[in-house]
């Protein structure tokens, strides 16, 4: 089957304030991560003011290093000949490897300011940043963007209008929900129900979502300013993700080696 995007991405109007849906995915990634956060304080005796503060500080630095790190991974030149282009962020351009990046120097900083250590926070927070990027994948979906690449059967796929063709394509932010948002959620969930040493749960985090973002991305159509970074294979967002790879299976050895020698 073969279906044309059409949805609507303004949810409702007040006066002339027009309410997108992206923005709502936005208020309900905050408040699912904030609840899910909140299950988890309880069990491991988080305060609740700490936890809010958490929370903020994280959709901080996701937001300014989402759009620092887009404008640096993506639209460099852009950037240089128009420095205060980072500010535009009403035209869109927002990088998840970025804003990751912004979320653990806001918490760093969060960190040495209460007095908190780094990586029981970061350890604390990871379970909850799936449920997030769901929401946000969705919000994409909504809005027709970051499409997939064409399907090859031709008979199946969604026709995105913003793609400016009518070639039926994969719905690659659905495929990104539900791998990188869904089951890296319940995994993750799962996964620190139990004790863990110190740093493996953010380190199963990053591991994870690298892996299925990689995979993920051979059905993503590769932004057209950038095309293919290595022949026909390799995308922008693979090449951020491989560090991501390396780096999880690094951390979570280092995790596990040293709740060992701890024994």
């Amino acid at each position: 089957m073969i279906y044309t995007h059409n949805l609507e991405i303004v949810a409702f109007q007040i006066g002339k304030i027009s309410i997108h849906w992206y923005g709502l995915m936005y208020l309900l990634a905050f408040l699912g991560i904030f609840f899910t956060l909140n299950i988890r304080r309880q069990r491991l005796n988080f305060a609740s003011a700490r936890l809010f503060d958490i929370v903020i500080w994280s959709f901080i630095g996701a937001i300014i290093g989402g759009r620092i790190g887009y404008m640096f991974f993506y639209q460099f030149m852009l950037f240089l000949k128009n420095p205060l282009i980072l500010f535009y962020i009403w035209k869109g351009g927002m990088s998840f490897h970025g804003g990751l990046l912004g979320v653990v120097v806001a918490i760093y900083i969060f960190s040495r300011v209460e007095k908190l250590h780094f990586l029981d926070i970061i350890d604390f927070g990871a379970p909850a940043i799936p449920l997030g990027l769901a929401f946000g994948r969705f919000g994409n979906f909504i809005n027709g963007e970051l499409w997939g690449r064409p399907t090859t059967a031709g008979d199946w796929g969604i026709i995105f209008p913003l793609a400016g063709d009518v070639l039926p394509r994969h719905p690659s932010q659905l495929y990104e929900m539900f791998f990188e948002g869904i089951v890296l959620f319940i995994v993750l969930w799962l996964y620190s129900r139990k004790m863990r040493p110190r740093m493996s749960v953010s380190a199963m985090f990053i591991l994870l979502y690298g892996l299925a973002r990689f995979g993920v991305e051979f059905f993503r159509e590769p932004d057209r300013h950038l095309g293919y970074l290595l022949g026909n294979f390799l995308t922008m967002g693979q090449m951020l993700t491989l560090p991501m790879i390396f780096l999880g299976f690094i951390l979570l050895f280092l995790s596990h080696r040293k709740y060992v020698l701890k024994q």
